[in-house]
């Protein structure tokens, strides 16, 4: 290990407790989505942190993205901090957002507590932990090696967890992640640290409605209920598309290991009379449902194709229509990300490996991720295939109750950020 690399390990463990504090600051923001709340607070306490070290910051609102609104605004920080010498930009990219608090916590979600070295809080692992841990490997190499090669940007986005479209698929399509201003980009989301994640799978989200016809509840002889047919529908994916589904495996490295195989998760189903409201004590109306709608999450694998998963779909909705009496539908999709993934031989996958092997004393897993990550707006949007995700933090822990990130762990991963950071802006030997 060079002396420099040893340096940045160093000074990293001794800033253990901003480290720490820097995370809890962060979880202490509710950056709930949905809503998309408080996003430019977090936005502006990352703008003050980072100008501190030189870094020239922007604020950037994906006006008129989805979700985005004057009550909710869209709002992400970029902030560059450039080098004494021309060379490549390394790109740290963190989304902000966290989701839905759930039942079930024994800690407060958003106090940030410090208990038997972890830290706790939605949020902690997924991903705040990670971006705090970004930050301190930037501004301790920054620091030590002001006289750094390229440039370094550290960003706070939007959205992810919603799909991504109020944050990176907005920057990128403004031309922040394009080849020629972004080189390497690590996106620290929670798989591990001592794993490199190379991609994801593909989704497709799609919503089925099933339609029937409107009658007295105490006649429905005289009606056609579009919930029966949804139930139809129902069988036809237990009976045929899961276990086909679950027949296919894939070469991609996903974890865990279930996710190896298709899968799909029917996110919702309404039928009928629409949900009262909690305080409503009326009783439902006597009516036969005459419109039904499902949404469906179908995680596909680099094996299989949009169409083939689209097609698959539709094809057992005509084959109802065709063998089930009164049976229409409407499908809709609703969104589609394709597979993605960078290869091995790239050279952010290379650096990070090294550094891993450095700090951790042991050659990293390669792994690809159940669900899609901002990752498929750089590489479709941007046109940038040298991205990866590498951060602390447990991913089974994410949108859990209780979640946490490991202190430790964040360490580890700010010394392994920072070394990639050094192999990629200084000349150093090898």
């Amino acid at each position: 290990m060079t002396a420099i690399s040893r340096r940045l390990r160093d000074e990293i463990t001794e800033r253990r407790d901003n480290l720490i504090a820097l995370t809890q600051d962060l979880i202490r923001i509710p950056t709930l989505n949905p809503p998309g709340a408080n996003y430019r607070e977090i936005c502006e306490y990352l703008a003050r942190r980072l100008a501190k070290r030189g870094f020239e910051t922007q604020l950037i609102r994906a006006t008129g993205a989805p979700g985005d609104s004057d009550r909710y605004p869209r709002w992400n920080v970029i902030a560059r901090r450039e080098g004494a010498f021309p060379g490549a930009c390394v790109h740290f990219n963190s989304h902000t957002d966290v989701v839905e608090v759930g039942q079930g916590w024994t800690q407060d979600p958003f106090g940030g507590a410090v208990k038997d070295g972890r830290i706790y809080g939605r949020g902690a692992c997924d991903m705040k932990g990670g971006l705090a841990a970004s930050i301190i490997a930037a501004e301790v190499f920054v620091d030590l090696c002001p006289d750094f090669a390229g440039a370094i940007e550290i960003s706070g986005t939007a959205d992810e967890e919603s799909g991504g479209y109020g944050g990176v698929a907005y920057l990128a399509e403004q031309g922040f992640f394009s080849p020629e201003r972004v080189q390497h980009v690590i996106i620290p989301e929670p798989l591990n640290k001592d794993r490199i994640c190379l991609g994801h799978r593909g989704a497709w989200w799609a919503e089925i409605e099933t339609r029937g016809e409107i009658a007295h509840g105490a006649m429905p002889f005289l009606g056609d209920c579009a919930v029966r047919h949804m139930g139809a529908v129902i069988e036809a994916f237990e009976t045929r598309l899961f276990p086909a589904m679950a027949a296919r495996r894939t070469e991609m490295p996903v974890v865990p290991e279930g996710a190896r195989q298709s899968t799909m998760n029917i996110n919702s189903i309404h039928g009928g009379e629409a949900e009262k409201a909690r305080d409503d004590t009326g009783l439902p109306a006597n009516c036969v449902p005459d419109s039904c709608r499902m949404v469906i999450d179908r995680r596909y694998l680099a094996e299989e194709s949009h169409d083939s998963v689209s097609g698959e779909v539709r094809a057992l909705l005509e084959d109802l229509k065709t063998t089930r009496d009164r049976f229409d539908y409407r499908l809709q999709e609703l969104n589609h990300v394709a597979p993605s993934m960078t290869d091995r031989d790239a050279p952010v996958v290379v650096t990070v490996a090294r550094a891993i092997e450095t700090v951790m004393g042991r050659a990293p897993a390669y792994v690809a991720s159940p669900g899609t990550y901002d990752q498929k707006h750089i590489d479709r949007i941007g046109r940038l295939k040298n991205c990866i995700a590498y951060g602390p933090g447990v991913l089974e822990l994410a949108h859990k109750p209780d979640e946490w990130v490991g202190i430790d762990d964040m360490i580890d991963s700010a010394q392994v950020m920072a070394l990639s950071l050094a192999a990629l802006c200084l000349d150093l030997p090898e």
